[in-house]
């Protein structure tokens, strides 16, 4: 048993640190593929590109209270997060995603300036339509998946991470509906996070719940989405061997979001707007996106068309 001195010292330190850490979280909770339609898992030779940036810049924080306050000693977080996600059809029924980030984190206060730049960690996903084995085209899915800690972690109370230093594992159950031939579709997922501790910082993160429901439609190139997802702790995080349910972290938002069809796929922006949350930055963050299709087959066709050599 730790001595109650030792734990109070323990606690002021997590809430010195608490701005540089909590802001690569919500980079972290900012995984959202721009548009829904990427619900219906991809064909062989078929797929989707989605590029996000998320851009937030504030001086509020929800407590481990769920009250919305300053940061700590005056602290100002302007962070801004690029993620590009592929996915293509692997065999029928099975799709594969690949989400790759960026990060340009800055964090200042009363101590001192920081500033971070660079890869994030990465995510695979593998994803399996069970109901089209029995011959259904209900978009059911199962989704299976891994973040690797490639973002470079530093064990440096003064230095604002990258990762986080270990491994998650995710499980997720998606379901959608398309209204065709009207453009009205509804869709979401609930899912399971497991999260690895990071030996390196003494820190278990402790489990999460998430979930995403969506509502959008087009008329002409207009689309309009309505999202609300959130995230949750399930278990209580340990750092430095001492549990602490004070370090839970949750984040409910909404956001609306316009797209516009232009070339092969359409641009979006939008506003995500927080409703309440635990240990994580407040404030609305900005969304810039463009997401597109992709088909071999329509690459073959036009190579022909154009009098190229590809096979049909």
């Amino acid at each position: 048993m730790h001595p109650p001195d030792a734990d109070e010292a323990r606690r002021r330190r997590a809430r010195r640190t608490a701005g540089r850490t909590i802001l690569l979280s919500w980079a972290l909770c900012s995984f959202l593929p721009g548009c829904l339609e990427a619900q219906w898992v991809s064909r062989p030779g078929e797929g989707w590109a989605d590029v996000s940036v998320y851009h937030l810049d504030t001086r509020e924080a929800f407590g481990f209270d769920g009250r919305l306050g300053d940061f700590f000693a005056e602290g100002h977080a302007v962070s801004t997060s690029a993620f590009l996600t592929l996915a293509g059809g692997l065999v029928p029924g099975v799709d594969g995603w690949i989400q790759l980030p960026y990060h340009r984190l800055r964090y200042d206060d009363a101590r001192a300036d920081r500033l971070r730049s660079g890869i994030g960690d990465t995510k695979l996903f593998l994803r399996v339509a069970p109901l089209h084995f029995l011959g259904s085209e209900l978009p059911l899915a199962i989704r299976g998946g891994v973040k690797f800690g490639v973002g470079d972690f530093a064990v440096d109370s003064e230095v604002i991470p990258l990762g986080d230093g270990q491994t998650d594992w995710e499980l997720i159950g998606e379901v959608g509906h398309s209204f065709w031939p009207a453009e009205l579709y509804v869709g979401g997922w609930a899912g399971y996070r497991w999260r690895e501790p990071n030996e390196a910082a003494q820190r278990d993160y402790g489990d999460e719940a998430f979930y995403l429901a969506q509502i959008g439609g087009r008329l002409g190139r207009i689309g309009v989405q309505l999202t609300v997802e959130g995230m949750a702790s399930v278990t209580t995080p340990v750092i430095e061997g001492i549990p602490l349910r004070t370090a839970q972290r949750s984040l409910h938002q909404v956001m609306p979001r316009l797209s516009y069809a232009a070339g092969p796929g359409a641009w979006s922006l939008g506003l995500r707007v927080p409703l309440r949350g635990e240990n994580l930055p407040g404030g609305t963050s900005l969304v810039v996106g463009y997401f597109t299709r992709w088909s071999l087959a329509r690459g073959r066709r036009r190579c022909l068309q154009d009098g190229g050599g590809a096979d049909p």
